[in-house]
């Protein structure tokens, strides 16, 4: 039985959650993480030495850094489900979730953190950020509109649950939003998917 440590309102989990839930993979799930079991105890350092959620066990293997636990499940169990095999095709999956955890997630940290998480973070830092996240979201909405359909075309891949998440955040996200027309008609056919509903537009920011 897979085992995910990780709260279950946590970004990062939620896209191993719905990888899970796509693939139809039964699993169990411990509460760690903030307001809950603390990642600094020993038996959760000594699985993830950085603290942080998620963590995948599948057996004797254990797995952190959620985009890698979801190219794992999707790459063991997907069967070609999720992220192709067809080296090509892998690497442009893997491109735009790589995006997403560089470019995409530094342009939103300071003006989330500060306007939802309340840390303190200097007006003019936080307007920057904000202006930087749509910039990255137009690069996102630009490439839906050429797609017509998910991020990389016709297929559902992991690269659609990594920035499906990331586009629920950006919207709900207290900030003056730039027109993204491709974005938002790609929220309406990502709501066509019960798994997206559970973990992705279920209410988290």
């Amino acid at each position: 039985m897979l085992q995910l440590l990780g709260r279950a309102d946590s970004i990062n989990v939620r896209k191993v959650l719905w990888t899970l839930e796509e693939l139809g993979l039964p699993f169990e799930r411990e509460d760690w993480g903030a307001g809950l079991r603390p990642c600094s105890e020993p038996a959760f350092l000594a699985l993830n030495p950085n603290a942080m959620v998620p963590v995948l066990r599948d057996g004797e293997f254990t797995l952190w850094e959620s985009n890698s636990i979801c190219r794992y499940l999707a790459a063991r169990y997907g069967a070609g489900r999720l992220l192709p095999s067809e080296p090509m095709a892998r690497a442009q999956v893997e491109q735009w979730m790589d995006w997403q955890a560089g470019e995409l997630n530094n342009s939103w940290r300071v003006a989330f953190m500060a306007l939802v998480r309340g840390q303190a973070h200097g007006a003019d830092a936080v307007d920057a950020s904000v202006a930087l996240w749509n910039q990255r979201m137009q690069v996102l909405d630009a490439q839906l509109a050429r797609t017509g359909a998910h991020v990389l075309g016709a297929d559902f891949t992991l690269a659609d649950v990594v920035l499906g998440l990331a586009c629920v955040r950006w919207q709900r996200a207290p900030i003056a939003h730039a027109e993204l027309p491709a974005v938002a008609a790609y929220l309406d056919r990502l709501r066509a998917r019960p798994a997206f509903l559970l973990h992705g537009d279920n209410g988290q920011p």
